[in-house]
């Protein structure tokens, strides 16, 4: 029996409706901040609050609620999961086979300094990766190779976490923008151009702000040239490419610019002090071996594998390709219970609209598959037999048992909300702000990131909404709509998604709560500046934006 999602079912309030479905919303935030729940736990027991929320305020079928759920499990399953363990298992192998130790040497001949490695891996390279692959891959590496050089694990996976926030909306060659054209039908290169005109402000931020929270600011003010280089080299480079050459390639420049400009830097200056974690003061700095290039060569070679890898499988020359000729992939078409059952609603459409439900796994175009092949040829390239990575591969899987608990719980909190209208009753609610809509339109992409743990997904929910209510409102569609995304990127760090890859990667299993406390100052006071610039952008300074013409 098809079902219509009402966005005001409680009194015909959105309101009243937005309080009453933001119950578990609530619950997930005191489940982890103050609970302290672990995140399998949390992310399981949320699931089940939403289901039966929904049903009670917006009287969705059981039936359909159940199957949402399952759709958002599985996709969290796969392509999600996927990628974590096949993230954690290059990794891993690359500790079996004795490699990190030289890695973790050739880092330290740039810099012994922890705030000058959280610069170069945690900002640069994770923002490459972001760029190349996006959902989840750069926390995964980035924090995995933190902890191995000796980071604390909760300060890894906090500052990976934070620091995969400005390459967030170009990331996975540009996969929000493509989501948000789709969602408000603007060119996605003016829709780039746009949030190349608000994150480069953030981009700068993020390097000082990492640093501060590492050693305050007494210490970021002793590698301020590393700051400022980090920094400023990545916005520029990330301004002109999103201004200039469109949405796909901005991370991937602007952090290839960033890592050259920041390594080139440490070979000619260097801190008066070398700073460490309180825990490493009575520690003696390690006097590291000296290894000749074909040796650190052959230690990076499986993030170089990967590098480039990632690059062919993102282009769209190889995309063509798999789709046409490798047709592996499992395909339901037509999602039971739930495909042509649920209908959108205005004013989120014209008129009623079949919410459709399919699910798409494509093996060779999944970016869990392309970090499984490079894993394969690191094997052949470091010697480590079928049998020693069998062994690691099960060692992996074990320790990722509850992450995957967890990110699909999650995900099936996400289809959820999106298939019952819980987002949509969300958006519609501060849409009602009128003329201060430009305030609080990035909360809208931010509170789609922590919902879906996706800034595609967060564009592919609000886009619309953005457009339409700025245009009531009077102000250019197309800030908003880049606003969305922009907010969207600083909710990815207390997305519990992105929470549950921070942990898996270096083995927080179960204190998920942990980070999520780390990181959620964090998140609203960056959100906040970006609240302020969107509403000075939108009245002050409009003519930053691009023109529709």
């Amino acid at each position: 029996m098809p079902w219509t999602q009402n966005y005001a079912a409680l009194g015909n309030s959105i309101p009243l409706t937005a309080l009453a479905v933001s119950l578990p919303i609530f619950y997930l935030f005191w489940a982890l901040a103050i609970k302290r729940m672990k995140g399998h736990i949390a992310g399981t027991t949320t699931l089940l609050f939403t289901i039966i929320d929904v049903i009670l305020v917006y009287k969705m079928p059981v039936g359909l609620a159940i199957s949402a759920s399952i759709l958002g499990v599985i996709n969290g399953w796969f392509p999600i999961a996927w990628i974590i363990v096949a993230a954690v298992f290059l990794y891993n192998l690359t500790v079996e086979a004795g490699q990190f130790d030289i890695i973790k040497s050739s880092i330290a001949s740039l810099s012994d300094d922890r705030r000058l490695q959280a610069l170069l891996i945690a900002f640069s390279f994770g923002a490459f990766l972001e760029g190349a692959a996006g959902f989840g891959t750069p926390v995964a590496i980035t924090a995995s190779i933190l902890v191995g050089l000796g980071f604390e694990p909760v300060y890894a996976a906090g500052i990976c976490l934070v620091a995969n926030t400005a390459p967030v909306a170009f990331g996975g060659i540009g996969s929000p923008i493509i989501a948000a054209q789709a969602a408000s039908g603007f060119d996605q290169n003016i829709i780039a151009a746009a949030i190349g005109r608000q994150l480069p402000f953030l981009s700068v931020f993020v390097p000082l702000y990492l640093i501060i929270l590492m050693a305050g600011w007494k210490g970021a003010k002793e590698v301020l040239p590393g700051i400022a280089v980090s920094g400023i080299t990545f916005a520029v480079a990330q301004w002109w490419s999103s201004n200039y050459l469109g949405a796909m390639l901005p991370d991937i420049i602007a952090s290839i610019f960033s890592l050259i400009c920041t390594a080139t830097l440490l070979k000619f200056w260097k801190p008066k002090n070398i700073w460490r974690f309180p825990n490493e003061k009575n520690a003696k700095i390690e006097q590291h071996k000296k290894y000749t290039g074909g040796q650190v060569l052959k230690a990076w070679s499986p993030f170089i594998v990967l590098t480039v890898m990632v690059g062919i499988w993102g282009s769209n020359p190889f995309k063509d390709f798999v789709t046409k000729q490798l047709k592996w992939f499992i395909m339901i078409p037509h999602w039971p219970g739930l495909d042509g059952l649920v209908y959108k609603a205005a004013p989120i459409v014209n008129k009623p609209t079949i919410y459709g439900a399919n699910y798409k796994w494509d093996f060779f175009l999944a970016t869990g598959t392309v970090i499984l092949f490079a894993s394969i040829i690191t094997m052949i390239i470091l010697k480590i037999s079928p049998a020693r990575a069998s062994k690691v591969a099960g060692t992996t899987i074990k320790s990722l048992i509850y992450p995957i608990i967890t990110i699909g719980s999650v995900l099936g909190f996400a289809y959820i909300a999106n298939y019952s209208g819980l987002s949509y009753t969300l958006g519609l609610f501060f849409s009602l702000t009128g003329h201060a809509f430009p305030f609080f339109a990035p909360i809208l992409g931010w509170l789609g990131v922590f919902l879906t743990g996706s800034d595609t997904s967060a564009n592919a929910l609000f886009g619309q909404l953005q457009r339409v209510t700025a245009t009531q409102v009077g102000i250019n569609p197309i800030l908003t709509v880049a606003a969305n995304s922009s907010g969207g990127v600083v909710g990815k760090m207390i997305s519990p998604q992105s929470i549950a890859v921070a942990a898996a990667a270096t083995d927080l299993v179960g204190r998920e709560s942990d980070l999520f406390r780390f990181t959620i100052k964090h998140s609203v006071f960056m959100l906040v500046i970006i609240m302020c610039m969107t509403y000075i952008q939108a009245y002050f300074l409009p003519g930053m934006m691009p023109v529709l013409h």
